[in-house]
């Protein structure tokens, strides 16, 4: 635990109010994206606020010497082999999926009342679906995503590694190689692509062959990579279906399809974004889109490297609003699409993200949704044009810009 380590700071401000609190602290997210690194940050946190190094007990049920940790009296011996006194702890818990039935013995230290206790899990249905039934009221969970460009920036200083100057150009190597952390400990393009890779043959095999029957592995790979390779698109379970059927000639029941696609999320591998209705407020049943927990995930299993910068622009928008906690969904009006819509506390904000409107084609197109939208609400346009437009009283952004310099709406 003495290891230097990149903190993003964003995620400790998040979580600082409830250093104290009795709720239980889960910390979620796709697998590698920083939740065990965000543990020891917090740990260096509490030491900074006086904690003393007696009062934090660490189990990190992955390392030698805990993997044998599978059961709920192990689990509670093992902590209590770490106590020294009655003095309050902060217990911290990584990995505590490992121990079928932990539930109960993390809500025993936290009745304790003098424990505050933060737990990782590397998959949402382990951790949200049991602890929701079980823990219900008693957690908060602090959602995790991998860097964003700002990180990405930060953590690259931080190793050692040269960052540029051109803004630009480090936001095309982000684009390209994503944001899992340790990607950036290596120098060599395939040395990336092949970590990305095993990354996902480990969130396949640890957090979902492993946790959830699945009686097709051929066709639930094919759906997998059906979804990782339209993120962005607007899709259905009866067109994914239909595409199945007339393309691969395969037929797969829209039960079965939601229950894979399903498990993707669950598996934080893909995030569903919904569709809303701007005249009468509501969410649109049947369409949505997905987007990727990290662009890394399509790079890493396609040879076209070819960049779509659309459905590229809007992922990384999406997951950076996600992780600010913006509500978010893809915006009807009419005939037409908003790529985003946003509420916080019962205020909109009305979103359109493309590479350029340099063009007058392209400028009418992404300014044509917002000529539709009769409330007041503020209107984004975020592309990675350097000059901006001032029209309509849109507010226009250059995206790496925005992320970089680390905005809000």
């Amino acid at each position: 635990m003495n290891q230097k380590i990149y903190t993003r700071q964003y995620y400790i401000d998040k979580i600082r109010g409830f250093y104290d609190s009795d709720l239980i602290k889960v910390i979620t997210g796709i697998r590698r994206c920083g939740k065990s690194c965000f543990l020891l940050s917090v740990i260096e946190d509490l030491k900074t606020r006086g904690v003393a190094d007696k009062d934090i007990m660490y189990l990190n049920l992955d390392k030698r010497g805990y993997r044998k940790i599978k059961t709920p009296d192990a689990l509670e011996s093992a902590i209590e082999a770490l106590i020294t006194d009655d003095d309050f702890k902060y217990l911290f818990i990584d990995e505590v999926q490992n121990v079928d039935g932990f539930e109960e013995v993390i809500n025993g230290f936290r009745e304790d009342g003098n424990f505050s206790v933060f737990i990782t899990g590397s998959n949402s249905y382990l951790l949200s679906g049991e602890l929701s039934t079980k823990l219900t009221g008693r957690y908060i969970e602090i959602e995790m995503f991998t860097l964003n460009f700002r990180e990405y920036l930060e953590m690259k200083a931080f190793l050692g590694k040269e960052v540029g100057t051109d803004k630009t150009k480090e936001f095309s190597e982000y684009i390209r190689f994503g944001g899992f952390p340790k990607v950036l400990e290596f120098d060599d393009p395939d040395n990336k692509d092949t970590y990305i890779s095993e990354v996902i043959s480990q969130i396949l095999d640890k957090d979902v062959v492993r946790h959830k029957k699945i009686r097709n592995r051929s066709v639930f790979d094919k759906v997998m990579t059906y979804v990782i390779n339209n993120f962005g698109a607007t899709v259905s379970l009866s067109g994914i279906a239909e595409y199945f059927e007339e393309q691969e000639h395969i037929n797969i029941r829209t039960e079965t399809l939601n229950n894979y696609l399903q498990i993707l999320e669950n598996a934080k591998i893909i995030y569903k974004c919904p569709r809303f209705d701007v005249k009468s407020k509501k969410s649109l049943r049947g369409e949505q889109k997905y987007y990727l927990a990290d662009l890394g995930i399509y790079f890493s299993r396609n040879v076209d490297a070819r960049i779509n910068y659309g459905p590229v622009l809007e992922n990384i928008v999406y997951t950076y609003l996600s992780a600010k906690n913006y509500k978010i969904s893809v915006g009807r009006i009419g005939k037409l699409e908003c790529d985003f819509i946003t509420r916080t506390n019962d205020e909109y904000r009305y979103i359109q993200v493309a590479m350029t409107v340099m063009s007058p084609e392209t400028e009418q197109r992404e300014y044509k949704p917002f000529t539709m939208i009769r409330d007041n609400y503020p209107k984004y346009l975020l592309t990675t044009d350097t000059l901006l437009q001032k029209r309509d009283g849109v507010i226009h952004k250059n995206i790496v810009e925005f992320i970089s310099m680390n905005e809000n709406l």
